[in-house]
């Protein structure tokens, strides 16, 4: 298996195929070529047959797209690297977008994402995480698919109206907490990050694609918006990791990976991280290279990944760091001291000195072992750098495919469609039962007992709703709102 040639120093310095899956980290401080670096590995990746998932936080990832050419500070790198000759190529790549603007719209359920990630996306205390864990086992004991924001409104109002009957079996709910994730759920969407819940949901398979001549197709995130809700960006990120972790199953060593998936931003997965799901997200990377796939992580500082994370990336870059105060110069020596040392480079000097395209690297050996650092230039991509024009753009997007699926969004009969049609039925019942027992001065039009109360409150709660969306929709240009 052809290695994959990533910077040179006295001597061409290689990842190893059957090492990728490792993990790595690429970091340096803004302006260093992180990015360049990341669109390197991608594509030699792309060429070993190695489907790719990045986000390209910036904008400037689509040029990978294209061939290069005509690059002046390309051109000099080339001629200090001693490359002559070099062809220009572009990998095949396919387009995502939470907002559905820049690349196929990409989602999952409420269900799929789960009480844990989905209380990290709405920013939910302890207690309220539970009160969430709660209404998620009620709606799974009773069949009930949690599919978009209007499920889950649905299903919160159901439990919380009908907290009593479910307090032996469940606990105590909350009406406080209740009232929590509902605001959570509005200030969600408020940043867009309804798009996110609902369907078709992902299909992992779609992102394991090679093309006709065997190359791995690079599917790149666009992440310019979506950065602007970094909750949003690292919780999508992070249940996407799951899900391929659930997909592969045990596979072993292998000659390559079977996805490299590249974490930009990744200080964002772990601030204000609770204890509990950092431990998730340990196990997760600990466990997903038995699976095949290999984890790189996109940082301006290796101390912004916790150490038993760190200690995992064999595969290191390091761009420069900047040393103007003395927190600097601290963690310039902290991250001098994570590489295997070499008694030939003097680390933590380096690592300020270094030039934009160069980086200290160290790569896993055949045995596993990382290789002492070395200060190398790493080599141009032969894709273009930067970005394309937004007619390039959508012409990949329209020729793929997937091009008219995940763009038509689906409503099936799930929690709220369920739990409406119940209550509905009951109401109607309960008339019924009503104009039969009028003659007897029965006059109310409830349903008798608690369960009746609980329905008609629930289809109060879909009436409403749905009241609701339709003012938003009719007004929202004249008061501000959004669309639907």
């Amino acid at each position: 298996m052809e290695p994959v040639l990533i910077a040179k120093a006295g001597r061409e310095l290689y990842l190893l195929p059957r090492m990728a899956n490792r993990h790595g980290m690429i970091a340096g401080a803004t302006g260093t070529g992180k990015t360049v670096t990341l669109q390197v590995m991608a594509e030699q990746f792309s060429r070993l047959g190695v489907p790719v998932f990045l986000a390209d936080v910036k904008g400037d990832l689509a040029g990978i797209s294209q061939p290069g050419g005509g690059n002046s500070k390309v051109e000099e790198r080339l001629r200090l690297l001693g490359v002559e000759n070099r062809p220009y190529q572009g990998c095949p790549v396919r387009f995502w977008d939470l907002y559905g603007e820049q690349g196929h719209p990409v989602r999952t359920t409420v269900s799929e994402m789960g009480p844990l990630l989905l209380g990290r996306l709405l920013n939910l205390n302890e207690t309220q995480t539970g009160v969430l864990n709660l209404v998620f086992r009620i709606a799974d004991d009773n069949g009930l698919l949690l599919l978009d924001m209007k499920d889950l409104r649905a299903m919160l109002q159901y439990v919380a109206d009908n907290s009593r009957q479910f307090q032996t079996e469940y606990g105590n709910v909350s009406a406080a907490s209740v009232g929590a994730i509902q605001r959570s759920l509005l200030a969600l969407e408020d940043q867009g990050g309804d798009k996110l819940l609902g369907e078709p949901a992902l299909n992992i398979d779609d992102l394991l694609q090679t093309d006709v001549s065997g190359r791995g197709v690079v599917n790149i995130l666009a992440a310019d918006r979506l950065m602007q809700s970094p909750r949003v960006y690292a919780t999508f990120l992070l249940w996407l990791l799951s899900e391929l972790f659930e997909h592969f199953p045990e596979a072993g060593d292998l000659e390559k990976p079977k996805l490299v998936f590249f974490f930009d931003e990744a200080h964002l997965l772990f601030d204000e991280a609770p204890r509990a799901l950092l431990d998730k997200i340990e196990q997760v990377v600990r466990l997903i290279r038995s699976r095949g796939v290999g984890v790189y992580f996109i940082s301006q500082n290796p101390l912004d990944v916790p150490d038993d994370v760190l200690g995992q990336l064999g595969n290191r870059v390091q761009h420069a760091l900047r040393a103007f105060t003395p927190r600097d110069q601290k963690e310039v020596q902290a991250a001098a001291e994570t590489f295997r040392s070499n008694p030939g480079l003097k680390v933590e000097k380096a690592i300020t000195e270094l030039a934009t395209g160069e980086a200290l690297v160290s790569l896993l050996d055949e045995k596993g072992s990382p290789t002492p650092v070395e200060r190398a230039f790493i080599y141009p991509p032969q894709s273009r750098i930067g970005t394309i024009s937004p007619e390039a753009r959508m012409n990949i997007i329209r020729q793929s495919e997937l091009h008219g699926f995940y763009e038509k969004v689906l409503d099936r009969d799930s929690a709220y469609e369920k739990l409406k049609s119940r209550a509905d039925k009951m109401a109607a019942e309960a008339k019924e039962n009503t104009d039969r027992t009028s003659r007897r001065g029965r006059t109310s039009s409830q349903p008798a007992g608690p369960v009746g109360k609980v329905v008609l409150s629930v289809a109060r709660s879909a009436g409403s709703q749905l009241g609701r969306q339709l003012v938003r929709g009719i007004l929202g240009s004249l008061f501000g709102g959004r669309g639907r």
